[in-house]
């Protein structure tokens, strides 16, 4: 059970990284370029985080954009070069799965991601995908069960032996999603910093600490 932020700002990385619960990172490079930031620039740094504790661990997926394989794998091979843990994530098209295939030939860590059915989670795992990501909050904008779509393609996967392709749910917009997505069989959840930050909060946890911080108080006078 792993848990990745859904996030491109560094900053954010870093201050959640200090608590030993992160293990990998999902970006966007639209939301990088808005920024005025290079994508290439910003996964470096991303990847240099995740290798502060002397080796390299985590995912970090950084994304492709391009229209054909050839022009992801060429991509896929500027990002790859960054270091080890770099997974590099395409969309769950034509073109896309056949840039997946090829770089998993070449052992290189693929994220699909946009998935929305069964079918495509099949042909992702087919095509040596190391993580595929069904979006759970887009699947329930259009009338799409995104837990039970986890749910089955969990079945699937362990009726068909498939062990190296992780389910890790995306598109997680509160609390349920997290707790859903993992009761469904997703092996990692990646969430935005937000709601990383509202899952060690609870009402009655402040209660007891108010509560603990006056008994202490009464104590000592």
């Amino acid at each position: 059970m792993k848990i990745f932020l859904d996030t491109s700002d560094v900053d954010v990385i870093k201050h959640h990284y200090q608590t030993g619960l992160v293990d990998g990172v999902t970006t966007n490079p639209t939301l990088m370029m808005q920024a005025g930031r290079n994508p290439v620039e910003v996964i470096s740094e991303i990847s240099s985080v995740f290798s502060g504790r002397g080796y390299r661990i985590g995912s970090i997926s950084a994304e492709v954009v391009a229209d054909n394989a050839e022009e992801m794998i060429l991509q896929a091979e500027q990002y790859h070069s960054i270091g080890d843990n770099i997974t590099i994530k395409v969309p769950c098209t034509y073109e896309g799965l056949k840039a997946c295939k090829a770089l998993s030939d070449r052992n290189i860590k693929v994220n699909v991601t946009l998935i929305f059915s069964l079918s495509q989670s099949i042909l992702a795992a087919k095509a040596g995908a190391s993580y595929i990501s069904p979006f759970v909050g887009r699947c329930e904008d259009n009338n799409i069960d995104g837990i039970d779509l986890i749910s089955s393609i969990k079945r699937v996967f362990t009726l068909n032996s498939i062990t190296t392709t992780n389910i890790l749910a995306a598109s997680i917009r509160n609390i349920e999603h997290i707790n859903d997505s993992y009761k469904a069989g997703a092996d990692i959840v990646t969430l935005p910093p937000k709601i990383f930050e509202e899952m060690y909060k609870h009402s009655l946890t402040d209660q007891g600490l108010a509560q603990f911080d006056k008994d202490w108080k009464e104590l000592n006078k």
